[in-house]
């Protein structure tokens, strides 16, 4: 086992005494508890290939357990009779530890997932304690409406009041994926606590140990026994058991496409309410009046930002004739010069692979297109170290149609393809069946702004991609998903309307 106590960059020292336990434990019922059949998980360093420690495998007992602690906490006083301002005011706290953490949490994913420490602390865990700030306000702002009715069956003279409120959906099951550990952990948890709801959070198997630190923060909080609960398994045994559980009211789940398919099938057995967050193939659009250089390092870091392992990256690139030689040249440039290394190396900019199995997942595309005849302008293999490494790769084509160009790669692979005419091409873009994100790039803000509405996308950006802000309202089109997150309509979807008659 490596402790990381002597690591060349150092580790905080929370950090270190957060791995050096090695056997991690679950939250359940605000109690830390192995699975109940003593069946692990390795935990492993994706920058060096070693285990690092191990978190519980958990037996649907254990999620059952788990569902009747949130359940209890669910219609407990402690919970479901906390007033608004309380609500907030927990969720005011739980921000502040972590922003007084948010070294030791970014360290964590940076060593569980491979990502840069640097990029972690400024993005991941910056952006995840700001929206618990954002959802916090939100708790003290739930509303309902007045209803003026007619009640044409009621007698002339028989008066009527009427209104609806806002209530807590119940238990929420969040499911989690492995490439913003920490981020989609608060994207689900805030929203959920500050609509009044109890939460059972699965994190991926891969990635769980941010998460696990959050519950002794949440612990720290002094949240009430019960609200937050937080299991660590493998999707098709512990997620399976979670998301088919007659107790669970809400499902929220941020993953592949495939298997937000199959969740949302599960779901409508017991009719829980669902948000998906799901795969993506976003287009970025350069026009003919943008700059070469601007477009170049807006695709650069819309496809190398978390090595590629972004839902919204961008992963098509489509360029103006007129440009598209001189964006390409400079792209390559930019991608040769990026530094791979491990998440805790200040000097890398780009770190591995989550692991193994993603690793030959995107190798696998690699070949595929070569094998399609895709022109390879730069990189297009493994990177000649220790850890699971892919040199920042671009193809070049005309083809769109090619598999690289149709499937969510989810690594460091860009495709690069040529464009003549405007409408053409945004009818190339919605070629899809994905429809997260997109982006724009041009000056000309007429043109831009005809092209927003034709896109199928849940989110355009324009001369920028992977812009993100608590109060914007994310999620995708067609299969890239079901409801948003982030923004009040993440609030929304955790809240049931309750219509009031009163004959008065």
């Amino acid at each position: 086992m490596n402790t990381f106590t002597k690591h060349p960059h150092g580790l905080e020292n929370k950090t270190q005494a957060f791995l050096a336990r090695q056997n991690h434990r679950m939250l359940i019922g605000g109690q830390w508890v192995d699975a109940l059949e003593n069946k692990r998980i390795e935990v492993e360093n994706p920058a060096e290939e070693t285990v690092i420690g191990s978190i519980p495998l958990a037996h649907p007992d254990d999620v059952n357990k788990a569902v009747s602690c949130a359940k209890s906490a669910f219609n407990s006083d402690d919970w479901g009779r906390m007033r608004p301002s309380a609500r907030q005011n927990l969720l005011l706290k739980l921000a502040d530890l972590i922003e007084r953490d948010a070294r030791i949490i970014a360290e964590l994913d940076a060593i569980d997932n491979g990502k840069s420490v640097a990029v972690a602390e400024a993005v991941d865990v910056s952006l995840g304690l700001e929206f618990f700030r954002y959802m916090a306000g939100w708790a003290t702002k739930i509303e309902g409406s007045t209803l003026d009715v007619s009640m044409p069956f009621a007698p002339a003279d028989s008066d009527f009041s009427a209104y609806t409120r806002r209530e807590p959906v119940g238990v929420v099951a969040a499911i989690i994926p492995w490439n913003f550990p920490f981020l989609m952990a608060c994207w689900k948890l805030a929203p959920a606590l500050a609509a009044g709801c109890t939460v059972v959070l699965k994190p991926a198997e891969q990635t769980s140990l941010s998460a696990l630190y959050l519950g002794e923060l949440i612990e720290e909080a002094n949240f009430p026994d019960g609200v937050v609960n937080i299991i660590t398994g493998e999707g098709q045994s512990t997620g399976s058991a979670l998301i088919t559980h007659p107790d669970i009211n809400k499902i929220s789940f941020t993953g592949s496409t495939e298997v937000g398919q199959i969740i949302g099938r599960a779901a409508m057995d017991n009719m829980a309410r669902v948000t998906l967050e799901l795969g993506g193939k976003s287009p970025m659009i350069v026009l003919a009046d943008c700059d070469a250089e601007k477009a170049a390092q807006g695709a650069a870091a819309a496809i190398f930002f978390n090595h590629g392992q972004t839902c919204s990256a961008g992963s098509r690139l489509y360029v103006h004739r007129s440009i598209s030689d001189k964006v390409l040249d400079r792209l390559a440039e930019l991608a040769e010069a990026i530094p791979l290394g491990p998440g805790l190396d200040p000097d890398a900019q780009m770190g591995p692979l989550v692991s193994r199995v993603q690793l030959d997942r995107v190798c696998h595309y690699i070949e595929t297109g070569r094998q399609e005849g895709a022109r390879l302008v730069t990189g297009g293999e493994r990177a000649d170290r220790k850890g699971y490494y892919v040199k920042p790769t671009i193809f070049a084509t005309e083809d769109d149609s090619l598999v690289i160009a149709k499937d969510e790669i989810f690594g460091p692979v860009l495709v690069v393809i040529p464009f003549d005419d405007i409408e053409d091409v945004v009818a190339r873009a919605n070629d899809s069946r994905y429809g997260l994100a997109a982006s724009i790039w041009s000056n000309d803000l007429s043109e831009v702004q005809r092209l927003i509405p034709k896109l199928k996308a849940g989110t355009v950006w324009v001369n920028g991609h992977n812009m993100l802000d608590a109060n914007i309202p994310f999620g995708g089109y067609k299969l890239s998903g079901v409801g948003r997150d982030m923004g009040k309509q993440s609030l929304d979807s955790y809240l049931e309307t309750k219509s009031v008659v009163i004959a008065l």
